[in-house]
């Protein structure tokens, strides 16, 4: 019997993975017979196996050229734009059935919405397709962490991809010297790119109290320090949707972008954003002034009374809701042509 596939396509960062988890679920309930690749950087591979909805990982950058990638699928799935660029890369496939935003002259489809939250859009396009989706169903189950912390922690995570997204490194300084002086341990993360800044941070607070973590994670290990947190404070970035996904409770700062479009579901009251409501560009190579603006005092009470609400419930973090690998589900296995 000749094997059905179905490639979805999403070749972005951390964040936008995580927001698009609802709809690679409602894609795994939809077309459970056919062999699921989801076309994503290669990076990514370890949180495609651990979500559990695809059988692999098709290796790709942004608009890469997918032709000598992957036999034609059946059924592609844009999950990465509205196009026309991301269609014809999947429409030169040849798929049997497109699922995508309407494009002229490509793609039949819904609209797109440019306010729409990130998680409901892709789960409105697939229901529109007639594909249920359940924006809400973004969980993962929490990686297990190898060495962690002696002692209960608080994670700061201080970089992101943009300087506009960067909260100043002298108010990360006072913000961690207090939780220090209280006699909390800190730990402090980022990836190769930001060791600079998480080292700037530390030695700006000479305690034995905060570890640097900063450049040494994978990112399933930085899943797993996420995971096994007292609770996390960043900011705009996708170790913030690591939180939502792993149920941390955080809290975010943002700058240029809004809540509404990127930040956590806010039902879920474990999730504090602190936000000044202004808008800017998110990759600019300068501190957004919205968030700039955010001070280090309502960060410090923010911290503070979500502790104290974590401490009522005796203690407890919120509970993982139907946290479980999906059946089925192969190791993020990379098909041929590996990106550069």
């Amino acid at each position: 019997m000749a094997v059905r596939r179905l490639l979805a396509l999403r070749a972005l960062g951390l964040g936008d993975f995580l927001t698009g988890v609802p709809a690679y679920r409602a894609l795994a309930a939809a077309f459970p017979d056919h062999e699921r690749l989801l076309a994503a950087p290669p990076e990514l591979a370890p949180l495609v196996a651990l979500e559990g909805s695809f059988a692999g990982l098709v290796p790709v950058r942004p608009l890469q050229p997918l032709r000598t990638r992957i036999p034609a699928p059946d059924v592609a799935v844009n999950l990465h734009g509205r196009g026309p660029q991301s269609h014809r890369l999947l429409l030169e496939l040849r798929p049997r059935r497109l699922v995508a935003f309407a494009c002229a002259g490509l793609a039949d489809g819904p609209a797109w919405r440019a306010e729409e939250h990130e998680r409901e859009r892709w789960c409105r396009m697939l229901a529109e397709h007639g594909l249920p989706a359940d924006p809400d169903d973004l969980e993962l189950p929490a990686p297990p962490l190898c060495n962690p912390p002696a002692r209960p922690y608080l994670l700061a995570h201080p970089g992101a991809a943009s300087p506009s997204r960067r909260w100043p490194v002298g108010s990360w300084v006072r913000l961690l010297e207090a939780e220090a002086a209280a006699g909390r341990h800190v730990v402090v993360s980022g990836g190769l790119d930001e060791v600079a800044i998480a080292q700037r941070i530390a030695a700006g607070i000479a305690s034995p109290l905060v570890e640097v973590r900063a450049g040494s994670l994978s990112l399933l290990e930085l899943a797993g320090l996420v995971a096994n947190a007292e609770l996390l404070v960043c900011g705009d970035t996708g170790v913030a949707h690591l939180a939502t996904a792993l149920r941390t409770p955080s809290v975010l700062l943002f700058g240029p972008t809004a809540p509404a479009h990127w930040g956590p579901p806010p039902a879920r009251t474990w999730h504090r954003v602190l936000w000044k409501g202004g808008r800017g560009d998110p990759h600019a190579s300068r501190i957004d002034p919205g968030l700039a603006r955010i001070s280090v005092d309502e960060v410090r009470e923010a911290v503070a009374v979500l502790r104290a609400e974590i401490a009522a419930q005796h203690g407890r973090r919120p509970l993982r809701l139907g946290s479980t690998v999906r059946a089925g589900a192969a190791p993020g296995v990379a098909l041929s042509g590996r990106s550069p």
